[in-house]
């Protein structure tokens, strides 16, 4: 459905280290780094052909004067393929300075989750969804 989804950030370098952890953990690695002194963007897939996720600092061209880092928070949840990946997510999380917002555990019809706030205020969810017959 989506192409890809990105969100801004204040400190790119400490959310690079946030993001690298937790998104590893889950099975997505950083296949472009375009950062320099502090500025730039990171991009995170499963392979170079397939981004996915953004994370950029700077105001991007589009934005309106009124838009701020993380002043209209975004949710965002990412594929786990094992509930292991979903614990190991949110433990990296909190190694990184994310904030717990609903520890590893079922949430009912075959769904199994954690989620974190991260450095900018974002809720940031990893899950699994067991074949539910």
């Amino acid at each position: 459905m989506f192409d890809h989804v990105g969100i801004v950030v204040k400190d790119i370098d400490a959310s690079k280290a946030l993001y690298l952890n937790i998104l590893s953990a889950i099975g997505y690695n950083l296949v472009q780094d375009n950062t320099d002194a502090g500025t730039g963007w990171l991009v995170f897939g499963t392979d170079d052909s397939h981004p996915f996720f953004v994370v950029s600092t700077g105001r991007p061209s589009f934005w309106r004067e009124q838009h701020q880092v993380a002043k209209s928070p975004i949710h965002c949840s990412f594929s786990a393929d094992f509930k292991k990946d979903v614990v190991e997510f949110h433990k990296q999380g909190l190694l990184y300075g994310g904030t717990d917002n609903g520890g590893p555990g079922d949430r009912g019809r075959g769904y199994y989750a954690a989620y974190l706030i991260d450095l900018d205020g974002n809720n940031i969810e990893a899950g699994y969804r067991e074949e539910v017959n």
